[in-house]
């Protein structure tokens, strides 16, 4: 019962999530005798509440751009290379049920090119418990089908770079800012026809949707694609190819 009633006091005061202990069972500490295990206990409460209490570092990577420009590509291996935890922003998109989504007249189909179809206070909850804690549960989608399909939990080592990429990037950068969360913001470019070719060939790849709306879609996205790119830039992104962007992240973070 001392096991969990400490559980249950750590929750009560806001250091756990409702979640079991990661505190060692009684029993595997019970040999050290009275104050040693006391001073055992105090010292981990100590560090649970000292982690929840200080400032979270500045450590997200916003990887944005437009469709196709080689966010997810640069973020995998970014993090091959160097075991950096990726945030799929696109994760974050909403059912295809769900009412109230936005639509385009163009295509007669959901506008997922819209903020409005994706969740952005899901997304920033998640970076922030991610950054805070060193782990989140956050959603699998499936494009092909347009919904959630389930969970996954996400885990990031103490100040290592935890690096969001998506399309929506935009839309975090200022509350990310606020926060105190956000380490620096990019928008991954290459050339406009690349670019376009590249998106074509991943979404038929991946069956993302039907190959017309597909094509409809490329089009559409290949004559937006400079306000897209003036769009992150005013919100504060810096403009450059992958290559350039992962050099300077790698500088940057001493790997």
């Amino acid at each position: 019962w001392p096991q969990r009633r400490l559980d249950h006091t750590l929750v009560a005061v806001g250091l756990r999530g409702g979640e079991p202990s990661a505190l060692p069972p009684l029993r595997d500490v019970r040999r050290l005798g009275g104050l040693q295990l006391l001073e055992h206990r105090i010292e981990i409460v100590h560090s649970e509440v000292e982690h929840r209490l200080l400032p979270p570092e500045p450590v997200v990577v916003l990887l944005g751009g437009p469709s196709g420009a080689g966010k997810s590509r640069l973020a995998d291996r970014l993090a091959r290379r160097h075991g950096w935890c990726v945030v799929r922003l696109d994760d974050f998109y909403r059912d295809g049920d769900e009412p109230g989504l936005p639509r385009s007249s163009d295509l007669d189909a959901v506008d997922w090119d819209d903020p409005r179809s994706w969740n952005a206070e899901d997304a920033i909850a998640a970076l922030e418990e991610l950054v805070r804690t060193g782990r989140a549960r956050v959603p699998s989608y499936d494009i092909s089908t347009s919904r959630r399909t389930g969970t996954r939990t996400v885990a990031t080592a103490p100040g290592a770079p935890v690096l969001a990429e998506g399309i929506f990037v935009a839309e975090l950068v200022g509350p990310l800012r606020e926060r105190g969360l956000l380490a620096s913001a990019w928008c991954v470019t290459r050339p406009r026809a690349l670019t376009a070719l590249l998106r074509l060939v991943r979404d038929l790849r991946e069956a993302r949707k039907p190959p017309l709306l597909l094509l409809r879609r490329g089009l559409a996205l290949h004559r937006v694609e400079p306000r897209v790119v003036d769009r992150l830039v005013q919100a504060g992104a810096t403009p450059a190819s992958p290559g350039r962007v992962a050099a300077a992240l790698e500088a940057a973070h001493g790997r």
